[in-house]
């Protein structure tokens, strides 16, 4: 079952004038994988090694857009793998995939989601406080920060923070609750921003007063509904019609 999804690009708006009559004393805060970034240039970097590794040509030229899924298989089979070659490698594509997508090194190399940079810029000028809290665990950082640098994204400093689970052990659920109190000191939770339908339902409970906004990309695959009172967007821009990913 997936989520409800409400449609409603005017949040954007509202939450843009909400920010601007809290200032610097409120916080918006955004996840970054499949809210803010794109890592479907991360993942298909990562095939294309091992494509050119195993000596399969298709996989050596996979291309972001071949992710559709968070199944490699899908990935494999999108760039024109043979259901024999996905059965010889497809265990070892995955252990290639866990043992380099969760490094600062690749994480540099995500893009952004549309119209995410620009979204970001409008929050700043009202003066808002930014947070960012991902599920990233703290090896991530360096890489993190050099894709906000350069994809235009105000990187952590004055005003601006990045929250990230202290070890990749740490399940992300666990991670974002604990983040809660962390986020309430940096200032009053003016909206949140997730994709994963588990965790915006979380922070809906855990800031009853702040715009919660689901970003309607992908997500685990988990059967979550959305909570009454959650809205949904395509992308960070006027237009919310276009479907960055599915």
């Amino acid at each position: 079952m997936s989520p409800a999804r409400i449609q409603d690009p005017a949040v954007l708006d509202r939450v843009v004038e909400a920010a601007r009559l809290v200032g610097e004393r409120g916080a918006v805060v955004f996840d970054l994988d499949s809210t803010l970034l794109d890592n479907r240039p991360r993942q298909a970097q990562i095939l294309r090694e091992f494509g050119a590794r195993v000596g399969v040509a298709h996989l050596a030229q996979v291309r972001s857009e071949h992710w559709t899924s968070w199944d490699i298989t899908d990935a494999m089979r999108a760039a024109g793998a043979t259901e024999d070659e996905i059965a010889t490698h497809a265990e070892a594509a995955k252990a290639y995939w866990r043992s380099v997508f969760f490094t600062s090194k690749y994480c540099a190399i995500d893009d952004a989601t549309p119209g995410a940079p620009g979204y970001v810029a409008r929050l700043v000028e009202t003066g808002v406080q930014i947070a960012y809290c991902t599920g990233r665990h703290e090896e991530m950082r360096a890489g993190s920060i050099e894709s906000f640098q350069r994809l235009g994204f105000p990187a952590p400093g004055h005003k601006v923070s990045l929250l990230m689970k202290p070890d990749l052990d740490t399940s992300d659920d666990a991670w974002k609750e604990q983040a809660y109190a962390e986020l309430r000191v940096i200032g009053d939770i003016v909206a949140v921003f997730d994709n994963e339908p588990t965790h915006i339902n979380g922070y809906r409970r855990g800031f009853p007063e702040a715009i919660c906004v689901h970003l309607d990309t992908d997500h685990s695959g988990r059967p979550v509904t959305l909570l009454d009172g959650i809205v949904s967007v395509k992308r960070f821009a006027e237009d919310a019609r276009a479907i960055p990913r599915k």
